[in-house]
């Protein structure tokens, strides 16, 4: 198991991810109407499928990228990943509940969305951990992570966000669309890292 490639899960991955997405996708309905005013009215729910989508789209590429620089997986790997994609699997869920009629405006769901960014922003670290504790600390993986200052960081904003919103739903939305932001380019330690591996 140890010695173990990382393609099929990197492939069963994959196609976890795009069910999510057209889950997602799913779950938002066509205007109630034929004007612009329809429109403008549905767009909280399509300001937060355009967060959950991009949100997605970046544990797709890094998950991506990390899987590439991996030369060995375990059981260890293998459990956490699947544990990552549980919290992405909710991703759905809360974005319908936040982009139902006005709940965006009720803390509840705000925090609710948090928790589960929360929730997979922890399982993406531990997913990291078990891939450098099956690679070794003196791996090329390991060296490419170093202090994951970043992923500390958007730990650390999630966790304000989900109390946040019971001060106020957009602070928290604000903190969610910063940590977006702050992952928007690929993680280069990682990416440079696949490269060096493949060639």
């Amino acid at each position: 198991m140890a010695g173990m490639h990382s393609d099929r899960v990197e492939t069963f991955s994959d196609g976890v991810m795009a069910v999510i997405i057209t889950l997602m996708a799913f779950g938002v309905k066509p205007p109630e109407g034929h004007t612009l005013d329809a429109l403008v009215k549905m767009l909280p729910a399509l300001l937060i499928y355009l967060l959950s989508f991009t949100f997605i789209g970046i544990y797709w590429n890094n998950h991506h990228h990390l899987f590439r620089a991996t030369h060995r997986i375990n059981a260890a790997v293998m459990w956490a990943n699947l544990h990552l994609l549980f919290w992405l699997s909710l991703i759905p869920i809360v974005t319908s509940w936040v982009g139902f009629e006005d709940h965006y405006k009720w803390p509840v769901p705000a925090a609710a969305y948090g928790a589960v960014g929360l929730g997979a922003a922890i399982a993406y670290t531990l997913l990291v951990k078990s891939i450098i504790k099956a690679n070794g600390d003196d791996s090329a993986i390991a060296r490419a992570i170093g202090s994951d200052v970043k992923g500390r960081i958007s730990l650390a904003m999630y966790a304000a966000a989900i109390p946040l919103a019971f001060l106020s739903p957009w602070i928290s939305y604000a903190l969610y669309v910063a940590v977006t932001l702050m992952w928007l380019v690929p993680d280069r330690r990682l990416a440079d890292d696949f490269i060096e591996h493949e060639d």
